[in-house]
């Protein structure tokens, strides 16, 4: 079974066969839309790398040996907040191929389109129609018991580059049939029409992945993670006799950040502090969430001004 690291690595090897095949099969047949399927996938390779590299970064955090506990003392942090910036520059890069290529697309119809080898056209979305349909099912199948952001964008890659790549072929296929036909001024058009469409459809796809990413860069408060912990904090302010409480929640990458600030009585007796420890237990059990990606801090304070 795959883990996050050999599933990327995997996909790596394969968008590099793909990305290769695409540019020397684009010049060959010489396609402008496997050429671009080509730099897409180089593309798409590069962030990959990236996210693995965060990956690995995020691992070797969790673990207890030399090399992780300097890491931990340059970034005391974590590296969480990496993952969001590596998913919105990969759905950015993937958004600004694509608008480029539609515009050279609707370029080349307006200036007539040109022709094209359909053989090495053919050969080439059929073998990538192939390839994106093992890698994305892997992906899918890795990713029920992963749930990792990474895969999850890895496997829309994918299924975008099928996509692609199956567009191509029909349209090829189709190209190829019309020639020496009355319809067979289309194959000239074909390649432009097929690359337009194509970036059409996948241009919106990043979209949210890149608006998920703006919102943890930007520490934007999740709803229901809010809704669960004000729920939880508000239990406990009624069961411990407290005043009131701050929470302040955010979501970076696959960590959750949640700090908690209970407002006690002034006149409160004293507690011990394995007391105050089993209070702090009971929050963050009901909670949940407990492990490597969940930052949890709670605090209290008889002074409101201090959890402001």
């Amino acid at each position: 079974m795959f883990d996050e690291p050999s599933f990327l690595r995997m996909s790596i090897v394969a968008t590099a066969v793909v990305a290769a095949f695409g540019i020397i099969f684009g010049l060959l047949s010489g396609s402008f839309s496997i050429a671009f399927d080509g730099v897409y996938s180089l593309a798409d390779a590069g962030m990959t790398v990236m996210a693995l590299w965060v990956s690995s970064l995020i691992a070797k955090s969790a673990t207890g040996n030399t090399v992780a506990g300097r890491m931990r003392d340059r970034f005391t942090m974590g590296f969480w907040h990496l993952e969001p910036i590596v998913l919105l520059l990969n759905g950015t890069l993937l958004i600004v191929v694509a608008i480029y290529a539609l515009i050279n697309a609707v370029i080349s119809v307006l200036r007539g389109g040109h022709e094209l080898q359909f053989g090495f056209a053919i050969v080439y979305a059929a073998f990538t129609v192939v390839v994106c349909t093992i890698m994305a099912l892997t992906g899918v199948r890795v990713n029920r018991k992963l749930h990792s952001d990474f895969i999850a964008l890895d496997v829309k890659a994918w299924i975008m580059s099928g996509g692609i790549a199956f567009a191509l072929l029909l349209a090829f296929l189709l190209g190829f049939g019309a020639r020496g036909t009355p319809l067979g001024w289309i194959s000239a058009y074909v390649d432009p029409a097929v690359l337009a469409l194509v970036c059409i459809v996948i241009i919106p796809l990043p979209i949210g992945i890149v608006r998920q990413a703006l919102s943890d860069i930007l520490l934007i408060t999740p709803e229901d993670l809010k809704a669960h912990v004000d729920r939880v904090a508000g239990e406990v302010v009624q069961r411990q006799g407290f005043l009131t409480y701050r929470a302040y929640v955010a979501k970076v990458g696959r960590a959750t950040q949640i700090e908690l600030h209970f407002i006690v009585p002034q006149n409160l007796p004293p507690r011990s502090i394995e007391a105050w420890d089993r209070v702090r237990d009971e929050a963050g059990a009901a909670i949940g969430g407990e492990g490597h990606d969940r930052w949890l801090t709670i605090a209290f304070t008889a002074d409101l001004e201090w959890a402001e």
